[in-house]
């Protein structure tokens, strides 16, 4: 009975996810239990069980009082999570570059070949699937399932935030000469060049990010400006 439960808990945990991700319940958004439970045709049990469950994975704040929320993903988060992931995925390319055989290099090679066609094409959907699948493939041949989990966690964390980095001018050519750099380390056994290139990767990625949100900023500071200065001229 209690296996039931569980598991019960852990698929609503996921259709939460899933929502969330999809942006059906958005940044800041009220989780309104009624509602879900309506809608999910379950009690209140396993749904609190699964927000318990988003709470400590950071998807989801409860407020005393008022509720559950969707949590929002700030500037200063972004700040404080990418050097740590950067360290972490570092650390799975060295561990990777160590323990890579010869079909893992083939894997590698196939999911590199689709990232390359999909850059020359302009196709960014593509591309973020290729790289994803190559990021997976470094924590899985890294075989570190501690280093997993942490990584895993905080790729929910940044999927919350609903990150573009690619639209940034040049990303895309930059991201996949980091990633071909990535490879040549891995390919030569070079755990310190394969640590040291992914850092850099994932260093890059928020600098991508921090140029876009300076460019958006932009864009909404000017119409703004333009406004007041015309409400001065009339």
């Amino acid at each position: 009975m209690a296996g039931h439960v569980n598991s019960l808990h852990d698929q609503v945990a996921q259709q939460l996810r899933d929502q969330i991700f999809a942006g059906a319940l958005s940044p800041g958004a009220f989780v309104d239990e009624s509602r879900l439970c309506e809608q999910l045709a379950i009690s209140r049990t396993p749904l609190r069980e699964a927000l318990k469950v988003l709470t400590a994975e950071g998807l989801i704040r409860h407020e005393p009082r008022r509720g559950c929320f969707v949590n929002e993903v700030t500037e200063k988060d972004l700040d404080e999570i990418f050097p740590v992931i950067a360290l972490l995925e570092g650390r799975c390319a060295f561990e990777a570059a160590l323990h890579a055989g010869d079909a893992d290099l083939q894997a590698l090679e196939v999911l590199h070949e689709q990232l390359q066609q999909s850059a020359k094409q302009g196709l960014i959907p593509a591309y973020y699937a290729a790289n994803y699948a190559i990021h997976e493939a470094i924590i899985a041949v890294a075989g570190n399932k501690w280093l997993a989990q942490v990584i895993g966690d905080l790729r929910k964390i940044l999927k919350l935030a609903r990150l573009q980095q690619l639209n940034a001018p040049g990303r895309l050519t930059q991201s996949l000469e980091e990633h071909m750099a990535i490879f040549a380390a891995l390919k030569a056994g070079d755990a310190q060049g394969a640590e040291a290139a992914m850092r850099t990767h994932l260093t890059r990625q928020r600098e991508a990010l921090r140029q876009l949100a300076k460019q958006q900023h932009s864009r909404v500071a000017k119409p703004a400006a333009e406004h007041d200065t015309q409400k001065v001229m009339t």
